[in-house]
């Protein structure tokens, strides 16, 4: 048996602070928006007594907003995951997914306003703005292969697989961008609008599965 290192205390202290800095970005950048959220800010809402402490972990506010979005993509993540792998058909797994999806918008209003904000800002390694179709992707690929896979079982319909995944994904996209505010949804009900559509309108049978 391998036995695993542990961390050294160095690490773990770096790691905690790091994710204390995160957070008080999120929040400020939730609060204020993205052009108030000034490393200032950022280091009175943690509570830090300079922002060179923040300095010292991200190499700048471009790299603390690609940890912001690397930490609320994980933190999603394992919401749904679990919820995924628990299904035994792709119908439930389709379910669950949209499920986890909304409710994690839901449950995290601060987080996803954050990420409304810094969305324009974001950078690809080469410089270049992320576009809302590029950002999709990697979902709208995974959700692909989900219809797919319900296909061959002969749970869903024949249908364009990857035009269903970008509706769906586009869905989702919608409901993240009212999560709060004038315009804001009830999440509940749009959650179970969105599995009621996407079940009936996959559905091998006339009939949605359960």
């Amino acid at each position: 048996m391998q036995i695993k290192p542990k961390p050294s205390r160095d690490s773990v202290v770096n790691a905690a602070r790091r994710a204390q800095i995160v957070k008080a970005a999120i929040d400020t950048i939730a609060e204020l928006g993205y052009d108030r959220a000034s490393f200032a800010r950022i280091t009175e809402r943690a509570g830090l007594s300079s922002p060179r402490l923040i300095s010292y972990h991200f190499a700048g506010k471009d790299d603390l907003i690609k940890a912001i979005v690397e930490d609320v993509y994980r933190a999603g993540a394992a919401y749904m995951t679990g919820r995924m792998e628990a299904q035994a058909t792709a119908a439930g797994r389709l379910r669950a997914y949209l499920e986890a999806n909304l409710e994690f918008l839901r449950d995290h209003p601060r987080e996803i306003a954050a990420l409304t904000e810094v969305g324009p800002h974001l950078r690809d390694r080469s410089g270049a703005p992320y576009t809302s179709a590029g950002h999709q992707e990697p979902g709208v690929r995974g959700l692909e292969e989900l219809l797919r896979e319900g296909q061959r079982g002969g749970e869903f319909r024949d249908f364009d697989p990857r035009a269903m995944a970008v509706m769906i994904r586009g869905a989702i996209e919608a409901a993240a961008s009212r999560v709060s505010g004038p315009h804001a949804l009830d999440l509940a009900s749009y959650a179970r609008e969105a599995v009621t559509t996407f079940l009936a309108a996959t559905a091998a049978t006339g009939e949605p599965p359960r």
